[in-house]
């Protein structure tokens, strides 16, 4: 790892302030559960760390319900929200998300801000020994295309990256049409989590559209329960493994027809990603297992996968059916 000045602000403006000062080189730090592990790596070497954690203000901190919904604190930790009795009760594919995105430990350290701009796992990102990255460094190729991708994604890729979000909880806030609330220093402003990230693209190196120096404060679940809700993963191992297919899955039900459901899938796409295909098939219709199966079909049809990740395709569609039915059959 490399030298590094480290900041300590206990204020929100302040830490925006330092961190404008080096531009962009430099991080905001808080659990550090991915951060750390770059900078040990090489990966990524920030000339200044500013430290967030001992920021002022309960606002950072809390899980309430609002008028606008229910807004969740971007320094709450993970374990914190997973066993909060709000999402135990109303949001149950928040809580599963984060219990099954980590590690007990992780999960202490993790804040939920700095989850949802994790990055991939992509062992060509993450070893510098392979000079061909796009999303490292740009314009210096891809080496997963032709190299063992077995993990990498197969919706939303491009000829120029094909890198695996690797997170659980953004798959169910694209799920819940979440709202993101940041602190820049032009001030507050708020985005729709549907357009945090962005696809690779022609730029895999540009990740998400947050302004230069802006920090999430906090996210807003808007409307009501969704207590027909749930998060499924299929992974190698039950015990702390990034999937190979996730869906989250939201219901409103009337008798058996849908009235409403979202759907956000993980595992299989270069960002969290909202399968609006699958969804628009299946509102107005009774959820049955040929037609979630009709819309899982919908949702892949576009899929590109290569030789390794082949059997994403058919894992995707069997990891969202299964979720469905699931959700459908949930003593609510």
């Amino acid at each position: 790892m490399r030298p590094f000045e480290y900041v300590r602000p206990s204020e929100a403006a302040e830490a925006i302030r330092a961190r404008g000062v080096a531009g962009a080189d430099t991080a905001y730090l808080a659990g550090g559960t991915t951060l750390l592990d770059l900078m040990k790596l090489d990966v990524i070497h920030p000339a200044q760390l500013v430290d967030i954690t001992r920021i002022q203000g309960k606002a950072y901190r809390k899980v309430e319900r609002t008028d606008a919904g229910l807004r969740i604190g971007a320094l709450v930790s993970m374990a914190e929200l997973a066993a909060n009795e709000i999402l135990l009760k109303d949001y149950p594919v928040l809580s599963q998300s984060l219990w099954l995105a980590a590690s007990a430990q992780l999960r202490n350290m993790a804040r939920v801000g700095g989850n949802v701009l994790q990055r991939t796992r992509c062992s060509y990102f993450r070893d510098t020994s392979y000079t061909e990255c796009n999303k490292r460094t740009p314009g210096s190729g891809c080496a997963a295309l032709d190299g063992f991708h077995r993990g990498h994604a197969v919706l939303g890729t491009s000829d120029q990256c094909i890198a695996m979000y690797p997170g659980d909880w953004a798959q169910a806030l694209i799920a819940l049409d979440a709202l993101v609330e940041v602190l820049g220093a032009n001030g507050p402003r708020s985005l729709r989590f549907a357009d945090l990230h962005r696809l690779p693209g022609n730029t895999p190196n540009i990740e998400n559209n947050l302004k230069p120096g802006e920090l999430i404060t906090g996210f807003v679940i808007p409307g009501g329960a969704w207590r027909r809700s749930l998060y499924r993963k299929i992974r190698d191992r039950e015990s702390y493994a990034f999937a190979n297919a996730s869906a989250a899955v939201a219901l409103d039900l009337n008798g058996d027809v849908l009235r409403d459901v979202r759907i956000g899938l993980g595992g299989v796409a270069t960002i969290p990603w909202r399968a609006r295909k699958a969804e628009e098939m299946l509102r107005g219709k009774p959820l049955t297992e040929a037609n979630a199966t009709a819309a899982a079909d919908a949702e892949f049809a576009d899929a590109r996968p290569r030789q390794h990740n082949r059997f994403k395709v058919a894992l995707g569609k069997a990891t969202l059916v299964r979720a469905l039915l699931e959700a459908r059959d949930m003593k609510v």
